[in-house]
């Protein structure tokens, strides 16, 4: 097993004059979680477009599994996965329409079997027939998930997975996150505004100012660096420049 499952070097992005990330360095180790956090603008977007390819570097590189990103893209890509409630499926497609398509663009075997398995453990069979345009914000959460998860990927990018979901629906998708990491082994970096989901869910943090990595450590090593009660107070310091860590 390789020694870390991303590795970011130099990582730097610019678009004209703006500097979005600038010269990043982190590593996320295996089998754990770990959130990417950050105020409006501070990079987090364009970091987690970059580890997926949708936007090219203007320098350093990354390395996913060992192997460089650029080099070997579609043959890491085939290995991940990502999720936000930002970027919508299809409307018209049914749930089980949308989940077909995206099973046969990984090359998932049996793909009604595995479409079968995702709606009992996520509990939408009862969706499958509809459109995606007429589910709640919940149901396109579970859906969107299923899609996330549909070839079984080793590394898991999520973008605020609970955004707009009522307090109960929110902790049902933290559990089951919870519980399919575990039982796959498998690494995720989420990336939220919920300072007390991160403090449930995240083994550590990275967290983004302006571009730059201001702080990598465990929520609970820097709740007591910065002499805080939680994590959101934390965030709060280091967002509005706060020198008041303690040393």
């Amino acid at each position: 097993m390789t020694e870390s499952i991303i590795k970011a070097h130099n990582l730097t992005k610019r678009f004209g004059e703006v500097t979005a990330v600038d010269s990043i360095n982190f590593s996320i180790a295996p089998n754990g979680i770990v959130a990417l956090l950050g105020g409006n603008g501070a990079g987090k977007t364009t970091t987690m477009a970059m580890l997926l390819g949708l936007v090219v570097p203007t320098s350093g590189n990354i390395e996913i599994f060992g192997k460089d990103f650029e080099k070997k893209r579609s043959q890491l890509l085939s290995k991940m996965n990502f999720s936000s409630p930002y970027l919508d499926l299809p409307h018209r497609l049914s749930v089980r329409e949308n989940l077909y398509v995206y099973a046969m663009l990984y090359g998932i075997l049996r793909p009604k079997n595995r479409i079968e398995e995702l709606s009992e453990s996520l509990e939408i069979g009862n969706l499958l027939k509809r459109s995606v345009g007429k589910l709640s914000a919940g149901q396109r959460t579970r859906v969107a998930l299923a899609k996330a998860l549909i070839n079984n990927p080793s590394l898991l990018l999520l973008d605020e997975p609970t955004a707009s979901l009522d307090p109960d629906t929110a902790d049902w998708v933290r559990e089951y996150i919870e519980r399919w990491r575990a039982n796959n082994n498998a690494t995720i970096l989420l990336a939220s505004h919920n300072m007390a989901e991160v403090e449930r869910l995240a083994d550590n943090v990275i967290v983004l100012r302006s571009g730059r990595v201001v702080a990598i450590d465990t929520p609970k090593t820097l709740i007591q660096e910065y002499g805080r009660e939680n994590l959101e107070e934390v965030f709060l310091d280091i967002a509005r420049h706060n020198k008041n860590k303690l040393v």
